[in-house]
C-alpha cells in the first residue's frame, strides 16, 4: 500500500540500521504498532536526533513502504527527558515499553493501550520513587485486562466458589483459587490473603491514586512476582525488562 499517513505515537524502542539509520518501533494512538525507518537519525544534526528516544511521544508523518514504513517528519509532543535521566525510572518505563511492544506486535488495535502507556510513562516521570513499583504493577494488571486477560479476583477461577481471603493464584487459570482447587492445580502459587484485594485495587485505581497512595513494599513486591508469572505464562515472548525489574 502506497501513500503517506500521520499518527501520534509513543516510541517503544529503537534499533540501529546500517551506518546512520534507526528502526523505530512505536505504538500509535489507535493501538497499532508502527515500525519505521528514521533515515540518518544517528547523524549529528539530523532532524530526528534526540526525538526518537524511547518513551517520547511524537506527532509523525510516515511514508508507507513494502516492509518498513519511513518516518519523514517528527514533532515532539512530550520528551520525558527527566524520566530518562533517572536509572530507576528508566527500568520501570522499560517494563511498560516492552509489554506494549510484545502484546501489540500481532494484536488487534486497542486505543486504550496507547492511553495507558502514555499515562503510565507520565506518572512515572512525576511520581515519587517509592511509587514506581506500584505504578508498574497497576500498568501490568490493567494491560492484561485490556488484552482480554482480566484476572478473576472475586471468586475461585476454577470452580466459582466464593473465596474469603484466598491464599493461592492460578497462573494458568488467571485468578485466585480456593484451597481445594489449589491443591490440584500445578500452576497455583501460594499468596498472602491480601493479594487479591491489592490486585483488585490496582485494577480499578487511577494511576494518580496509585502514585499518591502506593502499596506497602511487601504487598507490592508480591503483586509484581505474581503478575510477572501471569504475564510470562500468557504472553509467549520473553519480557527481559519485566524479569530484570522484578528481580530488582
Amino acid at each position: 500500500m502506497s501513500g503517506a499517513y500521520s499518527a501520534r505515537v509513543l516510541v517503544l524502542r529503537k534499533t540501529k540500521l546500517g551506518e546512520s539509520d534507526l528502526i523505530v518501533t512505536a505504538l500509535d494512538s489507535e493501538g497499532h504498532q508502527v515500525r519505521a525507518v528514521a533515515k540518518g537519525a544517528r547523524k549529528p544534526g539530523s532532524r530526528f536526533c534526540g526525538r526518537v528516544e524511547p518513551f517520547t511521544v511524537l506527532d509523525c508523518l510516515f511514508a508507507r513502504g513494502r516492509t518498513l514504513d519511513v518516518m519523514t517528519e517528527a514533532e515532539t509532543v512530550a520528551t520525558h527527558e527527566a524520566l530518562r535521566r533517572d536509572y530507576d525510572s528508566v527500568r520501570a518505563a522499560s517494563v511498560v515499553a516492552d509489554f506494549l511492544d510484545r502484546v501489540t506486535a500481532d494484536a488487534d488495535a486497542d486505543p486504550r493501550l496507547f492511553e495507558l502507556g502514555v499515562a503510565t510513562i507520565s506518572a512515572l516521570e512525576t511520581a515519587p520513587a517509592e511509587a514506581a513499583p506500584t505504578l508498574v504493577a497497576a500498568f501490568l494488571v490493567k494491560g492484561m485486562a485490556m488484552i482480554g486477560l482480566r484476572p478473576v479476583l472475586a471468586g475461585c477461577v476454577s470452580c466459582g466458589a466464593e473465596c474469603e481471603e484466598p491464599k493461592a493464584f492460578s497462573v494458568s487459570g488467571g485468578g485466585v483459587v480456593c484451597q481445594k482447587c489449589a491443591a490440584g492445580d500445578p500452576d497455583a502459587v501460594a499468596t498472602s490473603p491480601g493479594l487479591s484485594s491489592a490486585l483488585a485495587w490496582l485494577l480499578r485505581a487511577r494511576l494518580a491514586e496509585a502514585a499518591a497512595d502506593p502499596l506497602a513494599a511487601q504487598a507490592c513486591r508480591e503483586a509484581l512476582v505474581v503478575l510477572r508469572a501471569f504475564v510470562t505464562r500468557h504472553i509467549p515472548a520473553r519480557m527481559r525488562a519485566l524479569d530484570e525489574y522484578v528481580r530488582g
